[in-house]
C-alpha cells in the first residue's frame, strides 16, 4: 500500500508500514463525503413521504394506474358504447395524470421543505387547481369545434356538473394517494431504522473480538521486540480511527483493503514467515461501496482456521472482480487435514454470519456470502452489487 492510500497487489506481509492518517484524504470516509457533498435541502428530499414523480417508473405507473382507471370507468357505464367512452376517459385522465406528475415533480423540492401538512394542502391544491384547469380546456374543446361529429363524443358540453365532479374526484383520489403514500413511507423509514440497530449490533459484535485478537498479539510483541509492539500499536490505532465510523456509512473497497492490510501486518508480527497474503485485486474498482469490516473479519478466520494450525503455515488468497455489475471477492486458504483421535478446533462462525446479514441489510437479495469447502482448501465469496 502507497503512501496515496493504494492497494498493490503484493504477497509480501512485510512490505513497508504506511498509516491511513489521510492527508489530501483520499481515503476519506463515505460518510465524511457523503457529508461534504449533501445539502439540508438533499437531506429533507430523502426524508419527504412523497414519492420522485420524475422517475421513469412513476411516470409509467401514473400512465397505466389512469389506464386501469379509464378502463374501469368505461365498463361501468353500459348505456354508452364502450371503445368511444373509452377513449374519452383517456385522454381526460391521461392529461390529468401527466401534468400533475409534472406538476409534483418540478415542485417536490419545495414541497419537501415543508411539514406534512402543509405539503399536504399545497398537492391537494395544486391537484385541485390542474384538474379544474384540465376539465377548463376540455370544455373549451367541446365548445371551440362545435356541437357535432367526434366532438361532440370526446369533448363534453356541461359545464358546472362537469367541473364539480371532475373536482370532486380529484379530491378523494388525491386524499387516498396521500394517506397511501405517507403510510408506505412510515413503513420503509421504520424498516430502515430496525436494519439500522441491528447493523449496529452487528457490528459492534466484531469489533471487540478483533480488538482482543490484536492486544494479544501486541502483549507478546512487548517484551520481546518493543519496536515492533509499537509499530503494531500505531497500526492498531490506525485500524481503528478507520473502522470507529458511523456504521450506516459504507467504506469505498479501498478503505477496506487498507484496513485489511493493516490487520495482515499486525498477524505477519505474530506469525512470521509462517503468513503470507497473496493479492490479486487489480481488476476491483477501488471506489464500489462496501460495508465496513467485510474483507478482514474473513482474512482474520483464513489465519486463525487455516494458516495457524498448518506447521509450516501458507498462502491466503485474496482475489476479485466484477461480474455484470457484481463484485466478486474470494477469500481462499490452506486447511489442514484433520487429525485422527484429535480434537479439531473449534469453529467461529460469527463472523461469516454477521457478514451475510449485514450484507442481506445493505443489499438484499443482491448480496451474499458463500462457502466452498474442498479437501485441502476452504474458500468465502462474497458478492454484493458494484455502486459508486
Amino acid at each position: 500500500m502507497s503512501k496515496t492510500g493504494a492497494i498493490e497487489p503484493t504477497a509480501e506481509a512485510s512490505t513497508p508500514r504506511t498509516t491511513l492518517v489521510p492527508p489530501p484524504r483520499p481515503s476519506a470516509s463515505v460518510a465524511d463525503s457523503a457529508r461534504a457533498s449533501s445539502s439540508p435541502l438533499d437531506a429533507s428530499l430523502d426524508a419527504f413521504f412523497m414519492p420522485d414523480f420524475c422517475a421513469p417508473r412513476m411516470v409509467f405507473a401514473v400512465v397505466l394506474v389512469a389506464e386501469l382507471v379509464a378502463v374501469t370507468l368505461a365498463l361501468a357505464r353500459p348505456d354508452a358504447p364502450f371503445l368511444s367512452e373509452l377513449a374519452r376517459i383517456s385522454l381526460f385522465l391521461q392529461w390529468v395524470g401527466l401534468t400533475s406528475a409534472g406538476l409534483l415533480c418540478y415542485s417536490r423540492r419545495r414541497l419537501a421543505a415543508l411539514s406534512v401538512a402543509k405539503s399536504s394542502a399545497a398537492v391537494f391544491a395544486l391537484m385541485l387547481l390542474n384538474t379544474a384547469l384540465i376539465s377548463e380546456l376540455a370544455l373549451w374543446f367541446g365548445t371551440a369545434f362545435g356541437a357535432g361529429g367526434i366532438t361532440s363524443t370526446l369533448f363534453p358540453s356541461e359545464h358546472w356538473s362537469f367541473l364539480l365532479r371532475n373536482s370532486g374526484i380529484a379530491v378523494i383520489v388525491t386524499a387516498l394517494l396521500l394517506r397511501y403514500f405517507f403510510v408506505t413511507h412510515q413503513w420503509q423509514k421504520h424498516l430502515r431504522a430496525d436494519a439500522q440497530s441491528r447493523i449496529q449490533a452487528l457490528q459492534a459484535r466484531i469489533r471487540p473480538h478483533f480488538l482482543f485478537n490484536s492486544m494479544n498479539t501486541i502483549a507478546a510483541l512487548t517484551r520481546s521486540d518493543p519496536k515492533r509492539a509499537e509499530e503494531a500499536v500505531e497500526d492498531l490505532a490506525d485500524l481503528f480511527r478507520a473502522t470507529l465510523r458511523d456504521s450506516h456509512s459504507p467504506l469505498r473497497l479501498k478503505e477496506e483493503l487498507e484496513i485489511t492490510r493493516i490487520y495482515q501486518r499486525i498477524e505477519a508480527l505474530r506469525l512470521g514467515s509462517r503468513l503470507a497474503v497473496s493479492w490479486d485485486v487489480a481488476e476491483l474498482p477501488m471506489r464500489a461501496f462496501v460495508p465496513g469490516l467485510t474483507v478482514q473479519p474473513l482474512l482474520e478466520n483464513a489465519i486463525y482456521h487455516g494458516i495457524e494450525p498448518l506447521e509450516n503455515g501458507g498462502t491466503v488468497t485474496v482475489a476479485g472482480r466484477v461480474v455484470d455489475g457484481v463484485v466478486e471477492l474470494v477469500v481462499s486458504n490452506p486447511v489442514a487435514p484433520p487429525r485422527v483421535g484429535g480434537e479439531e478446533r473449534a469453529g467461529n462462525r460469527m463472523a461469516l454470519e454477521n457478514i451475510r446479514q449485514r450484507l442481506d441489510l445493505a443489499y438484499g437479495g443482491r448480496g451474499s456470502l458463500t462457502v466452498d469447502q474442498q479437501p485441502g482448501r476452504y474458500s468465502v465469496t462474497v458478492r454484493f452489487p458494484y455502486t459508486e
